[in-house]
């Protein structure tokens, strides 16, 4: 059974919080919502020695909303990283408390931070994680994909060619695939899943996560494909999932053969359901199957 500490103290309790320990804190934000922040990680942007931010503009605005009032935020971002860091590096020597965040999400997923993680741990000082908010899970949540299995490959190559390469050597990972991508891209980078992957893919478009427009489609690569080459360009933060492999036309025998054995004892609508989910097919092609081959045997539906 899972327990909980309680070495500091709830926010907005009496008293201050205890001195945090020497260390890197690598503190996850909110992706949209400002609420969803955890206490733990106001907290830790209040009492470290040191907070370096992405963009010190966009924290200091969520450090305002939430009544965290500290002097100057030390800028750290993937232009000025290499500077930053020996400063940031001497700073835990001195035994002082550091912590990182990044304009939304994790720290070091697919946003800065893994090179000072990194040579932190290297040096001997203690890294710790303030979990939180992340696009990548918030969108498997919501993609209505496996989450058994996963790959987060971040974001593509905004180029065609190197688009594809990059997707090539993903086709055959027997997971859920999510990326981030850009929304005017968006289009392309779907048309060149449709050519590498294939179009029944089943897949997700995940629009503005946890913001007031958030949306999500659900559909196959083909489909998402068309309709996003038919509209304009969407607005906000983009995350799109695609799920494992899906049989090959020449394994059509061993789609048949299950589904003459669930028909068996099953009706047509519960065959297709159970064969779709074990084989990671589209319900509605395994459905027109079984219905085949329910009408061929005389099964009833």
């Amino acid at each position: 059974m899972d327990t909980f500490s309680t070495d500091q103290p709830p926010a907005g309790s009496a008293g201050p919080a205890s001195p945090l320990a020497a260390g890197l804190y690598l503190v996850a934000t909110p992706i949209g919502n400002a609420r969803d922040i955890t206490l733990r990680a106001l907290d830790v942007l209040a009492s470290a020695d040191i907070l370096a931010a992405e963009d010190t503009r966009h924290t200091r605005k969520l450090l305002d909303i939430h009544g965290i009032r500290r002097g100057a935020l030390l800028p750290y971002h993937d232009h000025n990283g290499a500077a930053q860091r020996p400063r940031l590096l001497a700073a835990l020597a001195e035994g002082r408390s550091v912590a990182l965040c990044s304009d939304a999400g994790t720290p070091l997923v697919a946003d800065p931070g893994y090179r000072l993680a990194t040579e932190a741990i290297s040096a001997g000082h203690t890294v710790t994680a303030v979990p939180g908010a992340s696009a990548l899970l918030a969108a498997l949540a919501v993609a209505g994909l496996p989450t058994d299995r996963f790959l987060f490959a971040g974001f593509l190559p905004p180029r065609q060619a190197a688009r594809r390469r990059a997707l090539a050597g993903l086709a055959a990972v027997p997971a859920t695939l999510v990326f981030y991508e850009s929304p005017r891209r968006l289009a392309a980078c779907l048309a060149d899943m449709v050519a590498v992957l294939g179009a029944v893919r089943p897949a997700a478009v995940c629009r503005e996560l946890t913001k007031r427009f958030e949306e999500t489609h659900r559909a196959s690569l083909g489909a998402l494909a068309g309709h996003y080459a038919a509209a304009p360009a969407p607005k906000g933060e983009i995350v799109v999932l695609a799920g494992a492999p899906v049989a090959a036309p020449a394994a059509a025998a061993a789609v048949e053969a299950a589904l003459v054995d669930a028909l068996a004892g099953q009706t047509v609508r519960d065959a297709a359901t159970t064969v779709a989910a074990a084989l990671r097919l589209p319900r509605r092609e395994v459905y027109a199957r079984a219905l085949a081959l329910a009408a061929r045997g005389g099964v009833e539906g």
